[in-house]
């Protein structure tokens, strides 16, 4: 079903950025917020977004919804989509937030998408394409870095993603794939080292940057897992911060007190490095895809690498969605969506001028 307008849910700056890529993109769009928002090249609503009567009154105009609102609103957000029969997006790496959604999946008059960001959604893409140009495949490795150009301090690190999202995906479980076993492995840990355009970083285990790839790739492949990147030194002290000082126990506080320390900064990157491995005609082979982002001016304004690669992913399989080169109802996985038609969207068509890189 062809549609036209899009409410967009949560108007920080990623939700105002990708509002500002639909209405490019030719979009009839409603930006949504809890807070007063104005001088924007859409029209705004200010509502209750926890008051489901409120979201009702609010949506029941709209044919689709992207929802860019902190994770633990998705449940509320997507079950009124659902009953309205609308399109729903969103950026969440939460696993069961992701789980409820699959369940209204099942009777769902629209397509039901979340895990449209940058880990899940873009690296996935990305890792299927990889995964595709093998007759078999072995492994699949998803690394994703969002940091400062110029790091400072022992952590290197800068908060210019959603503190509850950070601290989620270092305290909760993660799903892999090792020696064909699916396993459930824990947080900050598998520590490896990646050199990036001769960057060192380090690498390690986080939650949900995989979404529903386990289960997709489960009896097909010996390993598959996904790390974080960081620069060196970062997990031990995240470690020392979260266990031994017991801030695991306060995930709020715990929020609080890292972006109080390490505020955003306006000069980010954008680290991905995807790598698959298998044989071609009995020849073992590895194919990687390496990517640096950086900020772009988008719409007249500099954005971080982080808001706009985030808004662009998801913006991009709304293009395609409203194309119809996605299917139109029920659950969609992120690695079901082909990369090169994504990256020919308008939108998608910002990560081939965003970065330095190679693609071998």
């Amino acid at each position: 079903m062809s549609f036209s307008k899009v409410a967009v849910l949560g108007l920080g700056k990623v939700g105002h950025l990708a509002a500002e890529l639909l209405s490019e993109a030719g979009f009839a769009v409603t930006g949504i917020d809890a807070r007063e928002v104005s001088g924007c090249p859409f029209p705004t609503r200010k509502t209750d977004l926890t008051d489901t009567a409120a979201l009702k009154a609010i949506l029941k105009d709209q044919e689709a919804v992207l929802s860019c609102l902190p994770y633990h609103l998705n449940i509320g957000v997507s079950t009124v989509a659902h009953g309205l029969g609308l399109h729903y997006f969103d950026l969440t790496e939460d696993v069961p937030t992701t789980k409820h959604i699959r369940e209204l999946a099942k009777t769902s008059k629209g397509i039901m998408a979340p895990q449209c960001g940058l880990a899940p959604g873009y690296v996935g893409i990305v890792g299927a394409y990889l995964a595709d140009m093998f007759d078999k495949v072995r492994s699949i490795r998803l690394r994703v870095g969002a940091l400062p150009q110029n790091p400072t301090g022992l952590l290197g690190y800068a908060f210019n993603w959603s503190p509850e999202g950070v601290v989620n995906e270092y305290l909760n479980d993660c799903e892999v794939i090792e020696e064909g076993v699916l396993k459930t492995v824990s947080a900050m840990e598998w520590l490896e080292t990646i050199y990036i355009d001769g960057v060192k970083l380090e690498a390690f285990t986080t939650s949900g940057g995989l979404g529903t790839m386990c289960e997709t790739y489960a009896d097909k492949i010996e390993n598959l897992d996904y790390k974080t990147m960081r620069y060196p030194g970062h997990v031990e002290l995240m470690n020392f911060f979260f266990h031994e000082l017991l801030m695991r126990e306060n995930r709020e506080a715990a929020g609080k007190i890292l972006t109080h320390a390490k505020p955003p900064v306006d000069e980010d990157v954008v680290y991905v490095h995807v790598a698959a491995e298998g044989w071609t005609e009995d020849q073992l082979k590895r194919k990687e895809y390496v990517r640096a982002y950086y900020p772009l001016d988008i719409a007249g304004r500099r954005r971080t690498a982080i808001a706009w690669t985030t808004s662009a992913s998801v913006v991009a399989v709304i293009e395609m969605v409203q194309a119809g080169k996605l299917p139109q109802r029920g659950f969609l996985k992120q690695e079901e969506i082909p990369l090169l038609p994504y990256l020919d969207t308008r939108t998608g068509h910002y990560y081939t001028v965003g970065h330095k890189g190679r693609h071998g």
